[in-house]
């Protein structure tokens, strides 16, 4: 199933994501996945920005929460248990195949980008590399599309469903100005 387009973030949108990321947003496309209080998780991130640079990370975590619990994962050396998932799995090697294409085609709404075709993110469709974009691809997709991303949410110590913001519902508020 395809899920974008997306709706174009708006300026508290993409202040939230600044500030979440430390660092001024670049090339979002919209909000894939948001927190209960309504801020954004993930975002869709063109895959070319602006700098002509080629991004294949189409969904961006950017949830500091989230962001954390999938560091943790990963120290805590999470990704070669969850590779012999697909290795020894032949469901789960399916499930993550076509995680993979559905990957793509959302992103391939966005432009097509010679340098990254065929390339998603995370290490699908045969590896585990990455999980922040494995659980970003998970949360903006929905439950059931990525069984590796599934896993990793399963296991972190963050919810999107529990509040873990320093503004809650600040990407809702608009400008007074005006």
């Amino acid at each position: 199933m395809t899920r974008p387009p997306y709706q174009p973030p708006t300026a508290a949108e993409l202040q939230v994501v600044s500030d979440q990321l430390g660092r001024t947003a670049r090339g979002v496309v919209g909000i894939a996945a948001r927190c209960v209080c309504g801020n954004p998780t993930v975002v869709a991130t063109a895959p070319r920005l602006a700098d002509g640079t080629p991004f294949p990370t189409f969904y961006y975590l950017t949830h500091p929460a989230a962001t954390a619990a999938m560091s943790t994962l990963e120290a805590e050396q999470v990704m070669p248990e969850l590779a012999l998932r697909i290795e020894e799995d032949p469901e789960i090697a399916a499930a993550y195949l076509a995680a993979h294409r559905a990957f793509l085609a959302d992103r391939a709404q966005y432009g097509e980008v010679p340098e990254i075709d065929g390339i998603s993110s995370g290490g699908m469709p045969t590896r585990v590399k990455c999980l922040h974009a494995l659980a970003g691809h998970a949360l903006a997709a929905g439950p059931g599309v990525n069984p590796i991303g599934d896993a990793a949410l399963e296991r972190a110590g963050w919810s999107p469903d529990r509040c873990a913001c320093a503004d809650p519902g600040a990407a809702l508020r608009t400008s007074e100005a005006g």
